[in-house]
């Protein structure tokens, strides 16, 4: 039923308010709400917000959005993990609306002794029924004494009603009338690193590995890819991803490019799990002992890295899931076990779970395995094809751990339609894969760039890779180092959190074969033996760029928030603009950052630039300094500025923001 003094339309709320929206531990995110009354009196509106402990914060007072009737909003921030509330709660403002019409009566000469006479009745009934310190009631009283002194003139007694002092009386202790309350709405705070994050894959058994004479190679260990790690906290990357790291299975082990006939030196797929070794709760032999994957989370985590594991919801045909449980599986009328399809690609060597057989015993299952590496030290999962399991499935599991273990994230690997992409952020996983990939021209970038930071942002935590195992875009296969930096660049600024898959500092860029955007010679299929140090001594890595990018990233605010993006416009379809703005704080400084990139890999774009000042804070006709943290170089912007890119040199500008 609606309150007596109406709010509608409440955002952030997710579902009518069945899911949580979210944020993370000291993020600014804005709380909306239609507002307004019948008549003509005045009204007021404050957020409140309830912790985790149920006690409720201080409110923060609503005001009138600009250019949009009726909506009021504030921003709001919570300061530590768990399941928070808020609540929108409304008024008649009877003081307000007194002043704005003692203004209007009493210089026209209507009514004024009535007039004062009822601001007074207010005041009086303000020190009675408002719990004010001694100062907001200093203040009160000398106003009433005014109001009621009729020997002083009537402009004085008005001015002293009018006074910024009283303004402020009135905003920060108002005397409510009609209070109503709309809510609770459910708000789920996470950890910063659900939100801003640099992740870095790479396969440990190619950390490390060699190769013989003869092309044999032998796979890297835990032991050997730990001496990996301080190169990729050296770049500035806080996330390790480690494909599944168990038993491979070898019945219907896939050879090399994913062929049907391995030799007896192929080592299969990573996400082919399970086999007479063991299953999800099982290192595979090559790569050591549990002992060792534990040496090799302490070290990374004493250089600022966590370990992602992947969680890969299947099995190869000789995990011990299939002898011991095939009711978990599809069986075919012939007897056999369906393995996974996606035409037109074949995984006969991956058996897909059947989640309506069982469901409890998967279930139990499951949380079993995860549990058993949360308590090795793994914090965050990247979940594999979480889109093509039950929905209600992962709301459980998640809202379990979510209830234990508020700090354990999970990764939506879903390149999917966008219901249940959506649809899996709003039921609990903390972010998700997106179609960044395969945005690459202006306009779509644009709308996309709008659409994450501020259409679904109070739900939808993206995670842009410019590259995967899987999924190598033909842009990056023709568009030489330039391409690689290109997109690196956007990933980097163009979401809180993005990653890259190794080998791409190495511009890894062959294709299996024309049209194809798997790999040559994939990894997941094969070891991979790479000379990262002779690749930098001869200047071809682009590990000092992402290095740089990172360094950004980490100094820069704005980067590590997903709202506050404004596109601004260039006159060239070849070059992109954008901004990132974070408005002061209690504790923060503005920090503003444009970034004007070219898309074109190959040719010199130049352009005319169109800045929207005001979305950066300052005037319409103010002059601006940046100063570009990839060159060094300073220049005073206006409104419109020229700019020229050659991706030769430097495909992109990266702007702080200072005011002249």
């Amino acid at each position: 039923m609606v309150g007596r003094i109406p709010v509608l339309d409440v955002t952030p709320v997710v579902e009518h308010g069945r899911y949580p929206a979210k944020s993370v531990v000291g993020e600014s995110f804005p709380v909306t709400a239609l507002v307004f009354r019948e008549g003509h009196d005045l009204l007021g509106a404050d957020v409140v917000l309830t912790d985790p402990a149920g006690v409720r914060r201080a409110p923060v007072r609503l005001t009138p959005v600009a250019g949009d009737v009726d909506r009021w909003g504030a921003e709001v921030s919570a300061d530590q993990v768990g399941a928070w509330s808020f609540t929108i709660q409304s008024w008649s403002d009877p003081l307000s609306t007194w002043l704005h019409d003692a203004g209007i009566k009493i210089r026209a000469e209507v009514d004024v002794e009535l007039m004062f006479a009822e601001g007074a009745a207010l005041l009086e009934r303000w020190a009675r029924e408002v719990e004010a310190p001694k100062a907001a009631r200093t203040v009160a009283a000398d106003t009433l004494r005014a109001l009621t002194d009729t020997s002083r003139p009537v402009e004085a007694r008005l001015a002293a009603a009018e006074s910024p002092a009283v303004d402020e009386l009135f905003t920060a202790y108002p005397l409510r009338d009609l209070l109503t309350s709309e809510g609770p709405y459910p708000l789920f705070v996470s950890r910063e690193r659900a939100l801003n994050s640099a992740w870095y894959e790479f396969f440990p058994r190619s950390e490390g590995a060699t190769e013989a004479a003869d092309g044999t190679r032998t796979s890297g260990t835990f032991k050997t890819a730990i001496h990996r790690l301080e190169a990729v906290a050296a770049m500035g990357f806080d996330v390790l991803y480690l494909p599944p790291i168990h038993p491979i299975g070898e019945v219907n082990r896939k050879g090399r490019n994913n062929t049907l006939t391995p030799g007896p030196t192929d080592v299969g797929s990573p996400w082919a799990i399970g086999s007479k070794a063991g299953g999800h709760d099982k290192i595979h032999p090559d790569l050591g002992t549990l002992k060792d994957f534990d040496a090799f989370v302490k070290k990374a985590g004493s250089l600022g890295l966590e370990v992602a594991l992947d969680l890969a919801l299947q099995a190869a045909p000789d995990h011990p899931w299939v002898k011991k449980h095939q009711e978990w599986f599809t069986t075919r009328v012939d007897g056999s076990i369906a393995y996974a399809e996606n035409p037109p690609k074949k995984y006969q060597d991956i058996y897909p779970i059947n989640f309506d057989n069982d469901p409890e015993g998967i279930y139990a299952e499951v949380l079993r395995v995860v549990r058993h590496w949360m308590k090795h030290g793994v914090r965050i999962f990247r979940v594999d094809n979480p889109h093509t399991k039950p929905l209600a499935f992962w709301e459980r599991l998640l809202g379990e751990l979510r209830e234990t273990d508020p700090d354990v994230l999970f990764l939506a690997e879903a390149f999917t339609k966008p219901p249940m992409m959506q649809a899996l952020a709003k039921i609990g996983f903390h972010q998700s894969y997106t179609y960044f990939t395969w945005r690459n021209h202006k306009a779509e970038i644009e709308d996309y760039l709008r659409e994450v930071s501020a259409t679904s942002a109070h739900y939808f935590r993206p995670n842009f890779w410019p590259n995967t195992p899987d999924i190598l875009h033909e842009y990056l296969q023709h568009g030489g180092p330039a391409a690689f930096r290109i997109r690196a660049t956007l990933a980097a600024t163009g979401s809180p959190s993005w990653g890259v898959y190794a080998g791409f500092e190495l511009c890894e860029r062959m294709a299996v074969r024309p049209g194809s955007e798997e790999y040559l010679d994939s990894e997941k299929y094969e070891i991979k033996v790479r000379d990262w140090a002779g690749a930098e001594a001869e200047g071809r890595s682009l590990a000092p760029y992402l290095t740089r990018l990172n360094e950004l990233r980490r100094h820069h605010r704005a980067l590590q928030r997903l709202r506050g993006l404004t596109v601004h416009r260039s006159d060239n379809e070849n070059v992109l603009v954008f901004s990132r703005t974070v408005p002061a704080g209690s504790a923060t400084a503005s920090d503003s950052v444009i970034v004007v990139l070219t898309l074109d890999p190959h040719s010199p774009q130049e352009t005319m630039v169109h800045l929207d000042l005001a979305a950066l804070g300052v005037p319409d006709d103010a002059v601006v300094e940046v100063h570009d943290e990839l060159t060094g170089q300073t220049w005073s912007w206006g409104t419109d500025n020229y700019v020229r890119l050659d991706p030769s040199v430097e495909v992109a500008h990266i702007l702080t923001v200072r005011t002249a």
